[in-house]
């Protein structure tokens, strides 16, 4: 059996967890990245847990794997991924940044902005790029292979310039 790489499954559409539960069964290990969204229905509050990055599972799997992950018919694509640490770290930092529960949502592009460190708080430590806007920061959280981001809003004095 061929190492494990990082893969990334872009999805047919609203079949992210149904990947995610073939893949479960078949033994294979993935990473779907989900947020809270709360939604007020007639006086009821209703809790959802949505995928960050609607389209994409990213999955941990041996090259020789890859055709089994086509058999769930859940798959458009899978993307392999270039720099696999890179990949790994960005996808830690989101993880790890969702796990704090602070207000995270998906940033439709990453636009061009400043490096940036975050000095304190739950999130010390991890690097973003900034991306002004009225009142608070948003920090841009990025996982370059696919081209999107996760914004997280903080106070600018809690950033250092990297």
């Amino acid at each position: 059996m061929s190492d494990v790489l990082w893969f990334v499954a872009h999805t047919r559409p609203r079949c992210e967890k149904k990947l995610v539960g073939f893949c479960e069964r078949e033994g294979f290990s993935t990473t779907l990245p989900l947020y809270r969204s709360v939604k007020k229905y007639r006086g009821k509050t209703q809790v959802f847990h949505k995928p960050l990055f609607p389209g994409y599972v990213f999955l941990q799997i041996a090259t020789d794997q890859r055709q089994k992950v086509f058999q769930s018919d859940y798959v458009a694509n899978l993307l392999e991924v270039v720099d696999q640490v890179e990949f790994a770290q960005q996808l830690e930092d989101i993880l790890f940044t969702l796990e704090q529960e602070v207000d995270v949502r998906l940033a439709p592009t990453i636009g061009p902005g400043v490096k940036v460190r975050i000095k304190s708080g739950p999130l010390q430590g991890i690097e973003g790029w900034v991306e002004s806007r009225k009142g608070m920061v948003e920090v841009l959280l990025r996982l370059d292979f696919i081209g999107q981001a996760a914004a997280v809003k903080m106070d600018a004095t809690i950033l250092e310039l990297i």
